[in-house]
């Protein structure tokens, strides 16, 4: 059963990596809402299969193929989808890329890229939406985390670094922007059973892990992160802002 916020009918929706995985399931989540869903990402395969299928169930969605560590192409996606829906009400920024990465092989060039594929675009994503936001004067960002700097995960350095580095970015756009009735949120997924978890990092003994770490001894997958951000940004979350909620069924 799909809880329906009413209050997000009609709403436009940013969502950044929205062709696999938890973005797949929020832009799913949100077109059930009757929201004006658009979505932007590298891979265009998979997001023109999401775009077929979605106008199919009589959601029709938009999407941008965009590599994200190009701002000025990031900068046009999200010009083009206010030209086609209208003032974007809600970003999601989902993307990122959790590639393990062993500390003594990491060049400095290898570093500015985890840091442009991980943290970059999510501020200037919202930077692209925030006119629109203040001018409404209201508005919602969910930003995207990890566990895995809570948990202190080892073998990538670069990519805990940036997830960690979301909540104080996170926390300083909630803050500067409250006056305008933004609010600014992040999420923090546990181990997610998306189809590139499974097929790249589950193991037995990673399964094992996962059940002597969780509270909860189940399986998590990107629907159950997909309904924290459908709820986050709906008006029954309209006093929430400035906040992390961690989606890792009690691992932390």
């Amino acid at each position: 059963m799909t809880a329906i916020y009413t209050d997000l009918e009609g709403k436009v929706v940013v969502v950044t990596g929205g062709a696999m995985g938890i973005g797949e399931a929020i832009v799913r989540r949100f077109a059930d809402q009757n929201c004006k869903v658009a979505f932007i990402d590298i891979a265009r395969e998979p997001a023109e299969a999401l775009v077929g299928e979605m106008k199919d169930r009589g959601f029709p969605v938009h999407f941008e193929h965009v590599d994200l560590k190009d701002i000025a192409a990031l900068r046009g996606a999200i010009a083009r989808i206010r030209d086609a829906l209208g003032p974007i009400q809600i970003l999601i920024n989902n993307a990122a890329h959790d590639e393990r990465h062993p500390t003594p092989d990491v060049t400095p060039e290898f570093w500015d890229d985890r840091i442009a594929v991980n943290l970059r675009h999510q501020f200037f994503a919202a930077q692209a939406v925030l006119p629109d936001m203040q001018a409404a004067k209201q508005g919602v960002i969910i930003n995207f985390g990890s566990i895995s700097w809570m948990i202190g995960q080892g073998g990538m350095a670069a990519y805990t670094a940036c997830k960690s580095a979301v909540l104080g970015l996170t926390r300083s756009l909630a803050r500067d922007y409250g006056e305008y009735n933004i609010r600014v949120n992040a999420i923090a997924p546990g181990w997610i059973m998306t189809q590139r978890q499974m097929d790249k990092w589950l193991t037995p003994e990673t399964e094992r892990e996962i059940n002597r770490n969780q509270c909860l001894k189940r399986k998590l997958y990107p629907d159950d992160v997909a309904k924290v951000a459908v709820f986050l940004a709906s008006d029954e979350a309209s006093a929430i802002t400035n906040q992390q909620y961690v989606v890792d069924g009690g691992w932390v």
